[in-house]
């Protein structure tokens, strides 16, 4: 018996539509996909949730010194001229800071391996390529989905199957996170 499905595609194919899926899947909490993609995600996404569940408390915050631009009413930089030219003007700020455990560090570069970068556009600032922002989904793993399936051994996922897609047959599901 294999170890996985095959997907009829070749390995470098079926690992980027897996990551794809699986990152899809962690980023909206629910994908639409045929059964078969359905099992391989949920195998690979629940695995990387246990990750999360396993290393969610395992870090130290420590405070830190560093240098931040002040800023106006308008929020834009202060500046000063100094010897002819502007410069920006900062400020000593203390913040605390989350510093990864080594295992824990380990499980984010796992994580990493799989997952895909992820850009969010609001919707006030549809088409405009600035206003993008990225999320970090490793950090949504352990602050969202370890701290609401720490009391779950397992079963992160649910497939539930609406219909057979009309060009080809295959049955066609939606897999969600409980």
């Amino acid at each position: 018996m294999a170890q996985y499905r095959k997907l009829g595609k070749k390995a470098d194919q079926r690992k980027a539509l897996l990551r794809s899926q699986v990152t899809q899947l962690i980023f909206h909490g629910k994908i639409k996909t045929t059964e078969a993609r359905a099992k391989e995600v949920r195998k690979i996404a629940e695995h990387l949730i246990t990750l999360a569940i396993r290393e969610k408390d395992n870090y130290e915050e420590i405070t830190v010194t560093a240098k931040e631009a002040r800023k106006d009413k308008d929020g834009k930089r202060v500046k000063e001229v100094v010897d002819g030219k502007k410069v920006t003007v900062y400020d000593e700020v203390e913040k605390t800071v989350k510093k990864d455990n080594p295992s824990r560090l380990h499980a984010r570069r796992e994580m990493l391996k799989v997952l895909y970068p992820v850009s969010e556009i609001p919707e006030s600032a549809e088409g405009k390529k600035k206003a993008a922002r990225k999320v970090d989904l490793t950090e949504k793993l352990f602050d969202e989905y370890a701290v609401k399936y720490a009391d779950r051994k397992g079963g992160y996922t649910r497939i539930v199957k609406i219909a057979q897609r009309k060009g080809d047959g295959a049955l066609e599901v939606i897999l969600e996170l409980v």
